[in-house]
């Protein structure tokens, strides 16, 4: 009785110096002083290859080096460089069946200046039907190393614009894919395309704590820090008085928790796991920086993936709550869940699955290979006033409770890092 009595004591000891170290270093004013530097004018919205998204990655890896995180393997001091392929759409004219077709009823994904394709380019013919995920199965088309002609069943005609967001690429490659919007087969086709390329670089900014019994399982914190920059008018035309989309909240304020998890963790030296922290790039015009740092990843070695995306606001559940996108795909919500009793934070489902949101965020490459990536989010998607609006800012956001989201995540991870607990797999065979 005496041994179980100590051993009581000794766990809640640890529990009591674990709860007051995450209130040292997990505090409202340095989620308020990191928050406000990304978001700033000073940052010029952080669009994808402007110099305000290079003076942002200038900032987060300045952060890790003050912290003393090693810089993730492969970059220089924190930032891992690559390039993307990014199109110019000159032209395309196609006749099929007999019949001109309106050029925004086709898109070409090529790497390929100029293409002509007829029916006897040796393009097999496939479908997308009504009722499938367009994004999911317009990529899977892309990167099967085919040459496809993709029938889009005309029920996408209202999305089938979506399709051109494919056309950068981030790779060479002499495989074409051609998205006509049609429903009936095709017998006779002809169609040219003409496209100029630049390749353009991009940064992710990434660091590393190696773990202490279980180097080799990985587990991933991540948020996207681009934004979209400055625009003179908004999506109706409207002349906006305040031009720059700070995205206080998309996605600065992932950012954010990333980098405090980062310095949490690195100060408790806890994790038997290895933890990877990663801010990716581009991911409103297509998730190129999370695509492109997970492809150098084996997916096998992946425990975990925790993506967060705008925790800035309530969730429909009100304070000390958020959602987790594909919730029901792994058994990582309810291991969260169970790490957070007596804390009053709960973790949801995500209520918005008509929006797609697993496969819309950087945690979907991996989860397509089948790691338990998921994205913590609060963000109203059925009602967010300042999303994609020059409205987002700093005063927009709770940080209050922000900063309780950043703490119930870095307790909720416990159990993970640690090697006791381990999610369960994505069934990449019931993915569409």
């Amino acid at each position: 009785m005496k041994r179980i009595s100590l051993l009581l004591v000794s766990i809640c000891l640890a529990h009591s110096l674990l709860s007051q170290t995450i209130e040292k270093i997990i505090k409202p004013e340095e989620v308020l002083r990191i928050e406000t530097m990304l978001a700033s004018d000073e940052m010029q919205g952080r669009r994808t290859f402007t110099p305000g998204i290079d003076k942002a990655a200038a900032f987060l890896a300045a952060e890790f080096a003050a912290m003393k995180i090693e810089p993730y393997p492969g970059t220089q001091q924190y930032l891992q460089t690559f390039s993307m392929l990014r199109p110019k759409f000159l032209g395309v004219t196609a006749r099929v069946n007999g019949s001109e077709m309106d050029a925004k009823n086709v898109v070409v994904v090529t790497c390929k200046d100029t293409i002509h394709i007829t029916e006897q380019s040796g393009y097999e013919q496939v479908k997308i039907a009504a009722g499938e995920n367009l994004s999911a199965q317009a990529r899977k088309f892309i990167n099967a190393k085919k040459n496809y002609i993709v029938l889009v069943d005309s029920s996408f005609a209202a999305n089938f614009n979506m399709l051109t967001r494919f056309k950068t690429q981030l790779y060479q490659s002499n495989f074409s894919t051609v998205f006509i919007l049609s429903a009936q087969p095709i017998q006779e086709l002809e169609i040219t395309a003409t496209h100029s390329f630049t390749r353009q670089t991009l940064q992710n900014v990434a660091a590393i704590i190696p773990g202490k019994s279980r180097p080799n399982e990985y587990v991933i914190f991540s948020g996207h820090y681009d934004h979209l920059g400055v625009m003179s008018k908004d999506r109706q035309g409207n002349v906006l008085t305040d031009s720059i989309f700070n995205g206080a909240n998309d996605d600065a304020a992932g950012t954010t928790a990333m980098l405090m998890l980062a310095k949490y963790f690195s100060k408790v030296k806890e994790n038997d796991r290895t933890l990877i922290f990663v801010a990716f790039t581009a991911e409103e015009v297509g998730g190129f920086g999370a695509t492109f740092f997970s492809n150098q990843l084996n997916p096998d070695e992946i425990v975990a993936m925790f993506n967060i995306e705008m925790i800035g606001t309530e969730s429909k559940w009100g304070k000390n709550s958020a959602y987790i996108t594909g919730y029901e795909k792994t058994n990582m919500g309810d291991i969260l869940q169970k790490n957070l009793e007596g804390t009053g934070f709960n973790f949801y489902p995500d209520p918005y699955t008509t929006q797609n949101l697993f496969y819309r965020s950087d945690n979907a490459t991996l989860a397509r290979l089948g790691v338990p990536a998921h994205t913590i989010s609060t963000s109203k998607m059925d009602n967010e006033p300042n999303y994609h609006k020059a409205s987002d800012e700093v005063s927009t956001l709770d940080i209050e409770n922000m900063t309780m989201i950043i703490k119930s995540i870095a307790l909720s991870a416990r159990s993970i890092i640690s090697g006791k607990d381990t999610p369960s797999r994505v069934d990449t065979k019931a993915l569409k």
